[in-house]
C-alpha cells in the first residue's frame, strides 16, 4: 500500500477565486492574533476571545467580539461565512 499520499497545493489566487469569490472564513483568534493584525498600540486583554473573518485568500477582514457579529460582518461584505477550527 502506498502511503507517501503529496497534498494538492493551492495558491492564494485559487483560494481568492473559491466559491467565485464569494466564501469568507471566520475563525477564533486570542489577543496574540489580534495584535499581529492590528498593530502594537491596540490594546487586547490577554484572554480576550475575538472572531477573525478573512477572504478565502487569507486577507483579514473584521475583528470582531462575537461570532455572530463576525457572521454579519460576512453577510455585510456579501460573503457567505465558513467555520474554519
Amino acid at each position: 500500500m502506498n502511503t507517501d499520499i503529496k497534498k494538492p497545493e493551492v495558491s492564494a489566487q485559487d483560494l481568492a477565486i473559491l466559491g467565485g469569490g464569494t466564501l469568507g472564513y471566520i475563525r477564533e483568534i486570542g489577543a496574540t492574533d489580534a495584535i499581529k493584525l492590528l498593530g502594537p498600540k491596540i490594546n487586547v486583554p490577554d484572554d480576550a476571545k475575538l472572531f477573525c473573518l478573512y477572504a478565502a485568500d487569507g486577507t483579514p477582514m473584521s475583528i470582531s467580539g462575537t461570532r455572530e457579529a463576525a457572521v454579519a460582518n460576512a453577510m455585510e461584505h456579501e460573503l457567505l461565512p465558513v467555520s474554519v477550527h
